[in-house]
């Protein structure tokens, strides 16, 4: 009997599920993957962070692979805290509550943000100041990127955390081979279902992510135009 029909016997033709599900989780990171990167490259260009881009390792773990986007994505918290920090150290207190009232005007924000800026970097774009603002004034830092942060770890963790990435290629027979020794096989179906709930919250996130990166990019690239 095939290591498949172990798992599904029930129904053979749900057999292409866990390739289906591990081949949406790498499409999903290979997306995160792209969109940090267009992140990384507005926070170098246009408030002179030094952070590296990264690239999926085709030869690594899906647990690797999260660690690495885990990392960059803490990087990029901490230059967001960094940014807060400098505000509130350099501005007094009622121009500090400012960038955070809803009520006041964004051009006055960006305003008060380029003179931060100015005095950092020495000169600074009214660019540089409405990224600045897109960031701090959202929930990016305290809701989005944490919460891709903790799905990621969890991802990594799971079942299948120790499968290659291009193990997609061998088959469903080789997939289950590699998970088969995390877990007893008894318990090998409970585990893909909680997988999969995993990955359904970590797309929902994703997601969240990825447009929160395209209003900070796509606002870079209407000033430069």
């Amino acid at each position: 009997m095939a290591l498949s029909d172990l798992l599904y016997p029930d129904n053979p033709k749900r057999k292409q599920e866990l390739i289906n599900l591990h081949q949406e989780l790498l499409d999903c990171m290979s997306t995160n993957f792209h969109a940090t990167n267009e992140l990384v490259g507005v926070l170098n260009e246009q408030l002179g962070c030094t952070i590296t881009p990264i690239e999926m390792r085709e030869s690594s773990t899906v647990k690797e692979n999260c660690e690495i986007i885990i990392q960059v994505m803490s990087e990029i918290q901490h230059q967001v805290q960094k940014i807060d920090n400098d505000m509130k150290e350099k501005l007094e207190p009622v121009l500090y509550q400012k960038l955070y009232d809803i009520k006041e005007p964004e051009l006055e924000k960006i305003a008060i943000a380029q003179r931060v800026f100015s005095i950092i970097l020495g000169e600074a774009t009214s660019t540089a100041a409405m990224v600045a603002i897109k960031l701090l004034g959202s929930n990016f830092l305290t809701f989005t990127v944490s919460k891709l942060i903790s799905l990621l770890a969890q991802i990594g963790a799971s079942v299948l955390g120790g499968v290659s990435i291009t193990i997609i290629g061998l088959g469903l027979e080789m997939i289950l081979h590699a998970i088969l020794g995390a877990v007893e096989r008894s318990q090998l179906l409970t585990a893909v279902r909680s997988y999969e709930k995993h990955l359904s919250e970590f797309k929902a996130a994703s997601e969240k992510y990825q447009r929160a990166i395209h209003e900070v990019t796509s606002l870079v690239r209407q000033q430069v135009q």
